[in-house]
Formats: C-alpha cells, sequence, structure tokens
C-alpha cells in the first residue's frame, strides 16, 4: 500500500490511534453502562458521544487559534486549554 501521498510521522499515527482508541473505549463504555441524557451548563440534553464530540470540536479550534495568534509558540499551550476544557465539558456539559 503507497502511503506516500501522506506526510506519516509518528506524531500523526499516535494521534489517529488515539483517536481509535478513543472511540473503541467509548464503545465499550456503551455498551456496559448505557448512556443516559443530562442537561447541563450548555442547556441541552447532551450523551456522552455528544460531549466528545463537542470537546474534539472545541480542541480543534483551540489548536487553529493557538497557531493564528500564538505564531510559533509550541502548541503544548493549545493543548493543556484542551484537555481542561474537555474534562469540564465531561463534568459539566
Amino acid at each position: 500500500m503507497d502511503l506516500s501521498w501522506m506526510a506519516w510521522t509518528w506524531q500523526t499515527a499516535l494521534f489517529f490511534v488515539l483517536l481509535f482508541a478513543t472511540l473503541a473505549v467509548m464503545t465499550v463504555l456503551a455498551i456496559v453502562r448505557p448512556e443516559v441524557e443530562k442537561t447541563g451548563i450548555l442547556g441541552l440534553p447532551t450523551t456522552r458521544g455528544d460531549r466528545l464530540f463537542l470537546t474534539l470540536l472545541a480542541a480543534a479550534f483551540i489548536h487553529l487559534g493557538w497557531l493564528a495568534l500564538a505564531g510559533d509558540a509550541p502548541l503544548w499551550g493549545a493543548s493543556i486549554v484542551s484537555v481542561f476544557l474537555g474534562a469540564a465539558l465531561f463534568r459539566w456539559a
């Protein structure tokens, strides 16, 4: 299989492995502990899957904003902000 069309680095591979692992864990959680919608600070009923989607979407926008505003600053700051936002979304959203 020729994968030369994409610049596969270990960071890219790690990202996709972690993404698929997260989806696998969410699937197992949905089977073991069925999801119940809850209404949190967002004011709309969400499930674990909804909160994961919102977290991934917010993390993408945080990283894009970081790249636009911080320039050459390392992305660790954006990643830390994203983790805290994700934890907050899963806890209170």
